[in-house]
């Protein structure tokens, strides 16, 4: 199993970057408690609405909207797991994520490829995924494998099923991708299970983990509550990623894109440890400021660092296995 290095420990273990203190990480959370409580969320989902309100969120049926009880967001923290093993197909490449140990990932999702034969632009299909699953296997500093590019030559509607079978193929290492539907995550369990010998030895050996984004601003939307849902019952993590974007579907100052982005992963926690207590879930974000020049998401850009690494801290004040695009 690999245990990578911790990153800034108070000790002096190693160069880090210090965002936020813990009073502003407080003032963040307090921010957010306010708008899920005052606000909402609008949840899209009737079993979704169902877990909120048996877990006693107040519930608008006819605006599908969400209020969210300080104290059912307190509890979610603290019963989500702090320590989540992500499995390889062999166990050297299992990967540990806890408390203030930084491990790396490719980026994901690129639509269009230059192929290497002929040097044309053109986009991706099933055989690319392969490819760059074999190439992340064989980068050492690479921990685990996220869906780098799809699968645009099979029918949309199953491609997840395409691309997991593409990777889980060519990569020994423990792989994360976007699922679409609850459905999808029942019938990638069942695949990944086959890997394994069975599905109740994926329990015990997770190798697949799965990616689902709430819509900013403040919406989990039928697949994000499908995903989230059937991920806990199924035991495997859930990355749950906002992808914000400053001055677009969020407030343009910092503080407030982080407090509405905060918001939306804490009430995606909320569902999951409602329906299925103890689940594992990482606190996600390819977050970013939207470049008011072209109306694009700008990625790579000092603001996304920026906010990255505020997110990196949220994660570390809770506790949470944390995921975040490294700008």
């Amino acid at each position: 199993m690999k245990r990578n290095a911790h990153a800034g420990k108070i000790s002096g273990g190693g160069f880090s970057l210090n965002t936020l203190t813990d009073d502003d990480a407080y003032d963040i959370h307090l921010a957010s408690l306010e708008i899920l409580e005052k606000t909402g969320m609008f949840v899209e989902d009737p079993e979704a609405l169902e877990v909120f309100g048996d877990a006693g969120a107040e519930i608008d049926k006819g605006k599908k909207i969400v209020k969210i009880k300080p104290y059912l967001v307190e509890d979610a923290i603290r019963s989500a797991p702090s320590k989540v093993i992500l499995a390889g197909r062999k166990p050297e490449n299992d990967y540990l994520l806890e408390n203030n140990r930084v491990g790396f990932t490719n980026f994901g999702e690129g639509i269009k490829i230059f192929d290497i034969h002929t040097g044309e632009l053109r986009e991706t299909v099933k055989s690319d995924v392969a490819e760059t699953a074999k190439m992340v296997d064989a980068m050492s500093e690479i921990d685990v494998y996220e869906r780098a590019v799809g699968a645009h030559d099979v029918n949309p509607a199953v491609a997840p099923l395409h691309n997991a079978e593409a990777f889980l193929s060519n990569t020994t290492k423990h792989c994360f991708l976007g699922p679409i539907s609850g459905f999808l995550v029942k019938k990638l369990v069942e695949m990944a299970g086959a890997v394994v010998g069975g599905v109740e030895n994926l329990k015990e050996r997770p190798i697949l983990s799965f990616i689902t984004c709430p819509v900013s601003p403040l919406r989990l939307v039928q697949d994000t509550c499908e995903i989230i849902m059937e991920g806990a019952k199924s035991g495997l993590a859930v990355n749950i990623l906002s992808m914000a974007m400053a001055g677009g579907s969020s407030p343009v100052h910092l503080a407030g894109t982080l407090a509405n982005h905060n918001a939306e992963i804490l009430s995606g926690i909320v569902l999951s440890q409602n329906t299925v207590k103890g689940a594992p879930v990482l606190y996600g974000s390819s977050t970013t400021a939207m470049d008011l020049r072209f109306g694009a998401a700008s990625v790579g850009s000092p603001e996304c660092g920026m906010i990255n690494a505020c997110v990196a801290r949220l994660g570390n004040y809770y506790g949470l296995p944390t995921w975040v695009a490294g700008g």
